[in-house]
């Protein structure tokens, strides 16, 4: 992609950063984000002549004028957090939901080409039909999750009546570099690096058989990008299509910083699914696929960078 006019909103955040980064020296970038969870420092290229941040909330800007010759959005802001969508779901609602509304209408009076929205593996809630396919019904067990699937509709809404194009991109346990420890994607990955590194223990919610289909934060960069371009309208799950209990998980964390720290085991958490496996077939329609036997590597490139911090 290239020499186009692009909005991120989310886009000093944990994902949103790395796909800002990817794009910045060939497009001209704007930035949306109220710096709930984000911060300037996430960018390679905070200063960058092509980039303009606004550091507002989405719903306190005016969007039909900065839409104005827009080729495509990006759409990462969100209240992205399972247990405080739980404590305060009017709020995760106003954020959301009706944000995202105001951006569609927006996106629409401006004729954006596209708009690639981020979902979550949390409009499936506790389904059991793994792996997960996009026409599975969606029963989500959170206000967060709920808040997306919502969005999914409005956005299919708006195609159909409106002709706005959309992808909405169901992540996975998404991990890499730049992921906050208390962000909830995928947020066991970062916790566990993080504790191990301050000589801590490592808490595991449950008996750690629970299991994660995990993807790396650049494969989401390129299905984002790829989605963009893509011809296809719709819902795509973007994962590894593997799955890997968190006891694994934790083991091979331990094994590769050569720790040998047992972890702290707890009740499980309210709101927590249990097992979590896509159905990756449908990454085809928007030209993409990932490749799970880099999973070792890319959780060695995550450490290093914890490392650095």
């Amino acid at each position: 992609m290239k020499d186009k006019k692009i909005l991120v909103t989310g886009g000093l955040g944990f994902i949103g950063s790395h796909i800002v980064d990817e794009l910045i020296e060939e497009n001209k970038v704007i930035i949306i984000d109220n710096k709930s969870t984000g911060k300037v420092e996430n960018l390679k290229y905070p200063y960058h002549e092509n980039l303009l941040i606004i550091e507002k909330d989405l719903n306190d800007v005016d969007l039909e004028e900065l839409l104005n010759g827009i080729d495509y959005i990006f759409h990462l802001a969100a209240m992205a957090n399972v247990p405080l969508s739980i404590d305060d779901p009017i709020k995760c609602n106003e954020v959301n939901v009706d944000a995202t509304v105001k951006l569609l209408i927006a996106a629409k009076n401006n004729n954006v080409k596209k708009i690639v929205f981020s979902s979550s593996c949390a409009v499936y809630g506790n389904n059991t039909n793994m792996p997960l396919k996009e026409t599975e019904l969606v029963c989500p067990t959170s206000p967060y999750g709920a808040s997306k699937a919502i969005c999914e509709i409005y956005l299919k809404t708006f195609y159909e009546s409106y002709g706005l194009n959309y992808n909405a991109l169901r992540y996975f346990n998404v991990f890499g570099p730049k992921q906050d420890k208390n962000s909830q994607y995928a947020a066991v990955i970062p916790n566990f690096i993080s504790e191990l590194l301050e000589g801590g223990q490592p808490e595991i919610y449950g008996d750690g058989e629970q299991t994660r289909d995990f993807v790396f934060v650049k494969d989401i960069v390129k299905a984002n990008i790829a989605a963009a371009e893509s011809d296809y309208n719709g819902i795509v799950n973007v994962a590894s299509g593997e799955k890997i209990t968190i006891n694994e998980l934790y083991e091979i964390i331990t094994n590769t910083l050569g720790y040998d720290v047992e972890a702290k085991y707890l009740p499980e958490r309210k709101g927590d699914i249990k097992h979590s496996l896509a159905d990756v077939s449908n990454m085809k329609q928007i030209n993409y696929e990932i490749d799970f036997k880099d999973f070792e590597s890319q959780l060695k490139e995550t450490i290093n960078w914890f490392k650095t911090k």
